[in-house]
């Protein structure tokens, strides 16, 4: 029996956009038929040494979908990004005030995040910073492609996939086969909870494509952002099939120990989890960003 949401009538078109300072790959998928659209994971662009921020990645998705004649029907993220800001929020107003979500369980790391940051009841971010707070399970239109959300932690509390279609925006779980899959050590991850993450995406059918969060490609090298199930059953080099469970926990334990943190966390996370916004303007009109002193260790 033939699935109605994995066949050609529900194959969303697909264009990337990578920001190469972080190695963070953005996307735009659209129904053909109706031209009707969703971003994911887009970027605000962040200069860590002079803590500035400007919009030349937002820019060029908002060029995108005017260009091509897309709706923006939905501005998506997967989970609160530690490596970039989000600029879910800025394309968002850019075209209206279009719907920004993320999953439910965002509210466990702004729980934890408060600890670390040492946040007051006031200034503490709550659901409401989105349209939307996704659930495993639930499921919504972009035109005629119908989108399911899939829970998978681990790299984050609070980390979802979006399958649309025959496509399924997995960030940062799985990498490319040959870099196998995504770091699970930040606060609330965990290499056994991305394992199985890892397993109910590559149930899905061998022909998903599959969209990655990030590359690392050489200088002037172009990323790479797709592989498919069937793809990386044959050749991760993480979790190909009769990978063990308990080999890959320690293999990705033992990689994890070995990385420092990237650098724009601290800044990213005070953003990303207020929905992409700034902290609040003080008395002098600027905000600032707080800087949590010998809370984690050094590598």
């Amino acid at each position: 029996m033939t699935n109605p949401a994995h066949g050609p009538a529900h194959s969303p078109v697909v264009q990337s956009f990578f920001d190469r300072p972080t190695g963070s790959l953005q996307y735009v998928f659209h129904c053909p038929a109706t031209m009707q659209g969703a971003v994911v994971d887009p970027v605000w662009n962040y200069d860590a040494k002079a803590v500035a921020t400007w919009t030349d990645s937002a820019d060029e998705i908002e060029a995108y979908l005017r260009d091509t004649g897309i709706t923006p029907a939905w501005i998506l993220d997967t989970h609160p990004h530690a490596d970039h800001l989000s600029s879910a929020r800025i394309l968002s107003e850019r075209f209206g005030g279009v719907p920004r979500g993320i999953g439910e369980k965002v509210r466990e790391v702004q729980a934890l995040w408060q600890k670390l940051y040492n946040w007051s009841p006031e200034e503490t971010p709550d659901g409401g910073c989105w349209d939307r707070l996704f659930a495993e399970g639930d499921e919504f239109m972009v035109g005629n492609i119908p989108v399911r959300v899939m829970l998978s932690p681990g790299h984050t509390l609070a980390s979802i996939t979006y399958v649309a279609g025959d496509a399924a925006f997995v960030h940062d779980t799985l990498m490319m086969p040959e870099s196998g899959s995504s770091r699970a050590d930040f606060p609330g991850g965990s290499a056994a909870v991305l394992w199985d993450s890892l397993q109910a995406i590559l149930a899905l059918p061998g022909d998903t494509r599959l969209y990655i969060g990030h590359d690392y490609p050489a200088k002037e090298a172009a990323p790479r952002c797709m592989a498919t199930v069937a793809e990386h059953l044959a050749r991760n080099a993480h979790v190909k099939a009769g990978t063990v469970r308990e080999e890959y926990i320690a293999r990705r334990e033992a990689r994890d120990a070995t990385l420092a943190l990237p650098e724009r966390m601290i800044a990213a996370l005070q953003v990303n989890l207020r929905g992409g916004a700034l902290p609040a303007a003080e008395a002098d009109g600027h905000s600032y960003l707080k800087m949590p002193v010998n809370r984690f260790a050094p590598r």
